[in-house]
């Protein structure tokens, strides 16, 4: 599963790193950052320039496993994870962070999720991936 952070500065993204990376451990798991591919631009006299944009967002992966459901019980277990996660992207929100979720090559923001939206759209790329 691929969440993208965008923040208005470098130092709000990397809280919210922090605040994700906090939750994912409380679930046994760790998360794995990627930094973006920088925008690069063509300048006037033919250089290039990064995209200082770019640079405010971060892209974290968290193992499928942690939100993919396979039985009742385990739903009810990841529904608790989901709404923690729904529920720190709403706190994110507060400080004009965005945690996206990448699904379906296409991102949605989590604050538009309920937790079995969230749950219905991780096992929808689950199935899109094995098939």
């Amino acid at each position: 599963m691929i969440i993208r952070v965008i923040g208005p500065g470098q130092h709000e993204v990397e809280v919210a790193r922090e605040s994700l990376n906090e939750l994912a451990r409380t679930w046994g798991h760790d998360l794995t950052t990627t930094n973006p591919p920088a925008a690069v631009g063509a300048q006037e006299d033919g250089s290039r320039a990064v995209d200082p944009i770019s640079l405010t967002a971060l892209i974290l992966s968290i193992p499928s496993a942690a939100l993919a459901v396979s039985d009742l019980a385990d739903r009810i277990q990841k529904r608790r994870r989901a709404r923690d996660l729904v529920a720190r992207a709403h706190e994110l929100s507060a400080q004009n962070i965005t945690l996206q979720i990448v699904a379906l090559n296409q991102p949605t923001e989590l604050v538009a999720l309920d937790p079995d939206q969230l749950l219905d759209l991780v096992d929808q790329e689950d199935d899109s991936q094995a098939g």
